[in-house]
């Protein structure tokens, strides 16, 4: 059941990000290193947070994809990839308050000719917002935010490029310390079973491509995630036994990134956790990607399902 005490951690982690994109705007630019450009977001999602474990921190990875790649993307140590002109990024991240999770993403691009690329996707997540309520069937949402988005185009480089749905990826209901939490808000029209039901939470977001409409699991990883219901398997090196407790005690159910690990003084990882992802305690969680020299853009907001209306609890002066 929803309470105030739940009303008002959503509401307090939703200005926190509002704060911290802001400030984020005032620094992304051509030219920054991404692993500094994280760094920085998250230095100040923390320090606004007045972080303190899992109880309130940041809910996920930095994710700052380019381009093709659609999602789950941020760089681990050693990758020295620079902002340039001409990329499309996704700035997807979250902020949590006792497990009350804001997960909210949004798209820059410096370059004006993806600007209708850009303005096409927030117009879709728009329509998804405003289909979205008690009772709305999650299949008729993804009709509508499909309708929206097809009808879009971008020109590129002197090619015209019709604006698809990226068909496999959708939005989700959000649960306590929990990302997705079960029900799927598809973002192309599909059979989809099951209605929203009041007091449930949603991250809306859709994804808009120049190239084929469909993502694969792409290379090197950054992001992983202990399972919420992790198996109880022995572990057979001291090492991975570790790592876990770090893991249990960092983060719990929350994603995280090499990265983190890194930062936690857990350098050398690598082996221990392989460890446990194939012991199915942890789930790697690899970028998506797109055709080569397709752009995707996104766009995401959450919002929760009041007796008596919808809220929109990332919204903002920005998007």
């Amino acid at each position: 059941m929803l309470n105030s005490s739940i009303y008002d951690d959503l509401r307090q982690a939703a200005e926190v990000h509002r704060q911290v994109r802001k400030h984020a705007q005032t620094y992304i630019k051509p030219g920054i290193k991404l692993v500094d450009l994280c760094k920085r977001l998250e230095a100040k999602n923390r320090e606004l947070l007045e972080a303190e474990g899992f109880k309130r921190g940041i809910a996920f990875p930095t994710g700052c994809s380019l381009n093709h790649v659609a999602a789950h993307y941020t760089p681990n140590y050693g990758d020295n990839t620079v902002l340039s002109q001409n990329d499309v990024m996704k700035i997807d991240f979250g902020s949590q308050i006792n497990g009350r999770i804001i997960d909210c993403a949004f798209t820059v691009a410096f370059n004006p000719m993806f600007d209708n690329l850009l303005q096409t996707v927030k117009a879709a997540t728009n329509a998804g917002i405003k289909a979205a309520g008690i009772d709305a069937r999650l299949s008729e949402i993804g009709e509508v935010i499909q309708e929206v988005m097809e009808a879009g185009e971008v020109e590129i480089n002197g090619k015209v490029f019709k604006i698809k749905c990226v068909a496999n990826l959708n939005g989700h209901s959000i649960g306590p310390y929990q990302i997705h939490a079960g029900k799927t808000v598809p973002i192309v029209k599909r059979q989809e079973a099951g209605k929203m039901e009041e007091g449930e939470v949603y991250a809306i977001e859709t994804f808009g491509s120049t190239g084929k409409g469909h993502v694969s699991e792409g290379a090197e990883c950054s992001h992983y995630m202990r399972r919420f219901n992790p198996p109880n398997v022995p572990l057979r090196t001291p090492r991975a036994k570790k790592l876990l407790q770090f893991i249990n005690r960092e983060f719990g159910s929350l994603a995280f990134c090499r990265r983190w690990l890194d930062d936690g003084g857990e350098d050398k990882h690598l082996m221990a956790l392989k460890s446990l992802c194939d012991a199915g305690i942890v789930k790697p969680i690899p970028p998506l990607v797109e055709s080569k020299g397709s752009y995707v853009a996104q766009y995401e907001h959450t919002l929760i399902l009041r007796p008596t209306c919808k809220e929109v609890l990332s919204r903002g002066d920005d998007f």
